[in-house]
């Protein structure tokens, strides 16, 4: 225990003094092992490093990340926005609805919550604000909406825990179709509600000519996710694959069919993703260290003995597991968080009979909640600073989509058919 005492007090001291979360793990490890293994060698820090990283499915996440800057940079972006608002304009609250109706589209391009809130968040957030809704309203809702970007496939998180566990990446990805879906109609649930009850502004109504229009300027956007899951389902192409197919279609969309994607552009798309990269790369590789030092420990079969004497009911056990992962969620982004907890948790569940997609997409979903909850909250803080308001105004505001969103992770948990029900449909 005092092993694990050191990694623990190492890697959190080095997050509360503002070390990045990658570094923290990295340089946790490897003060763990130079001081409570001695008879280990720091080698075991690169080797490991470089065989967390070693997996041909890992190539799938800078391809998916580099396809949707693509897509955002050629202008989909406001091609998906102006189809958005003809479909949800006409109603009250039209531009939030608005706004969660895009992230729905957008997610299954790039995989990735942060980019996702970017792209949208740099041009609906002043919109809403011009159009006189709250700031903090609009950070709220922008960053509560592009939650469902890692559930809704192409899916960063699902490719890294899939790549942890053995399990089909197509097959969590269909799972992810369903519980996206479900998570947007309970974001816009809560927005029209909102809207009612503060009275927030409509548009007028769109004209069908208008919005047959804003479907076909958006048509080339929306065949991605369907070209993506087809392309899986009859397996033209692996994960991997997929990816780099994206990434084609992606430049041929930009250049081709919209003619905005210019070099400069494609320049700045590769600087973003790559950065992106990098950042879930490192803390992919560095938290391998960290999983090294626990199974050296056998700490994952201590903790798994001792939930299984406290209860071998699965539901007790899944409330259990969901408090862990809420909590860890405020502090930890969600890819290491997987890569630190699933090879403790993962087994537990097999044992109980959890079937492991529910219990892989519960994870996800979960951990995904982390970016809207402070301290951490990325893409909270990241609308915060974009409509220029204080971290605990955005959050008061997100509190209604937090509420909203712990009723969406009950649903998940204890009905397991609305993960499990569209992969056994389409891969059985």
């Amino acid at each position: 225990m005092a092993l694990i005492a050191v990694l623990l007090i190492s890697v959190f001291g080095l997050m509360l003094i503002g070390v990045p979360i990658g570094f923290s793990i990295l340089i946790g490890g490897a003060v763990t092992i130079a001081v409570s293994i001695p008879a280990a060698s720091l080698n075991i820090v690169p080797q490991q490093i470089f065989s967390g990283l070693d997996s041909f499915s890992l190539l799938a996440i800078p391809c998916f990340l580099l396809a949707g800057s693509l897509m955002g940079e050629g202008g989909m972006t406001q091609r998906l926005l102006n189809f958005a608002n003809a479909i949800l304009g006409r109603f009250r609250g039209g531009l939030a609805l608005s706004n969660v109706l895009s992230a729905t589209f957008f997610a299954g391009i790039s995989g990735s919550a942060v980019a996702d809130t970017s792209a949208l968040g740099r041009v609906l957030i002043p919109a809403m604000i011009r159009d006189g809704y709250r700031p903090s309203f609009a950070a709220a809702v922008t960053a509560a909406a592009n939650v469902m970007a890692p559930i809704i496939p192409p899916s960063i998180p699902f490719v890294v825990l899939g790549v942890l566990t053995n399990q089909s990446i197509m097959r969590l990805f269909i799972a992810g179709i369903l519980v996206g879906l479900l998570y947007s109609l309970f974001m816009l649930s809560t927005v029209a509600w909102i809207a009612r009850k503060e009275e927030l502004p409509v548009h007028g109504k769109t004209s069908l000519p208008d919005l047959w229009r804003t479907f076909l300027g958006a048509f080339a956007a929306l065949l991605m996710p369907i070209f993506i899951i087809l392309g899986l389902r009859t397996g033209v192409f692996n994960v991997t694959e997929c990816a780099a197919v994206a990434v084609v279609y992606a430049l041929f969309v930009g250049c081709v069919i919209y003619r905005e994607l210019t070099l400069a552009k494609i320049w700045q798309a590769l600087i973003s993703s790559a950065q992106l990269t990098a950042v879930i790369m490192l803390i992919v590789g560095a938290a391998r260290i960290f999983s090294w030092i626990l199974a050296y420990t056998a700490l994952p079969n201590q903790i798994a003995s001792a939930l299984l004497m406290m209860t071998d009911n699965p539901l007790v056990f899944l409330l259990l597991v969901n408090i862990l992962l809420l909590i860890v969620g405020m502090f930890i982004e969600a890819n290491a968080a997987i890569i630190m907890l699933i090879p403790v948790l993962y087994p537990i569940a097999l044992a109980l009979g959890i079937d492991p997609t529910h219990f892989s997409v519960v994870v996800v979903a979960n951990l995904c909640l982390g970016l809207i909850t402070p301290p951490v909250g990325l893409c909270l803080n990241l609308t915060s600073l974009m409509a220029g308001v204080r971290l605990e105004e955005s959050t008061r505001q997100a509190l209604p989509f937090l509420v909203v969103s712990f009723l969406f992770l009950v649903a998940i948990t204890y009905f397991p058919g609305i993960s499990t029900w569209l992969p056994n449909l389409l891969m059985n």
